[in-house]
């Protein structure tokens, strides 16, 4: 079991020194217990994770900066500054920073299962990863990603 210390993790400060290159994205773990990961995240504009599901956790995103638009059980939404993203187990999305601006937000998710793991598989695979590759490790961690719409290429 891991214990959750009590005391602040400054703003540039990580878990254990840790950051992840996740798909040309920054993530900077905050706090990891069986209960809850929560991550800062930097995306570069052009970024995204496509659609996919925590089939046993619930995520959230604070943003902090920068706009994201989302996909949320098939709708299009758009998310700013100071918004609470919710998006529940079970449901499909994907997020994506389509504009001209980095975005930073913080992301949560509960409880963490294997999604710790997940980013360490996935950590530094570089500019043009094997999309078949992610998905694999991705549903090796519980997590799911969805077949592209018909029409567009993976």
């Amino acid at each position: 079991m891991i214990k959750m210390e009590a005391g602040i993790v400054r703003a540039q400060d990580s878990l254990d020194g840790i950051r992840w290159n996740i798909l040309g994205q920054t993530y900077v773990p905050k706090q990891h217990t069986e209960d809850c990961l929560s991550w800062h995240a930097t995306l570069p504009p052009g970024t995204f994770v496509p659609p996919h599901i925590h089939p046993e956790q619930d995520e959230f995103l604070y943003i902090l900066e920068g706009k994201f638009d989302f996909v949320l059980d098939g709708h299009e939404m758009t998310g700013e500054p100071g918004d609470l993203v919710k998006l529940p187990r079970g449901i499909p999305h994907g997020i994506f920073n389509t504009s001209d601006r980095t975005i930073k937000t913080l992301f949560w998710v509960t409880p963490a299962l294997r999604l710790y793991d997940l980013f360490w598989a996935l950590n530094n695979l570089g500019p043009n990863p094997n999309p078949a590759e992610v998905v694999a490790v991705s549903a090796a961690h519980a997590v799911d990603f969805l077949p592209p719409p018909e029409g567009e290429n993976a």
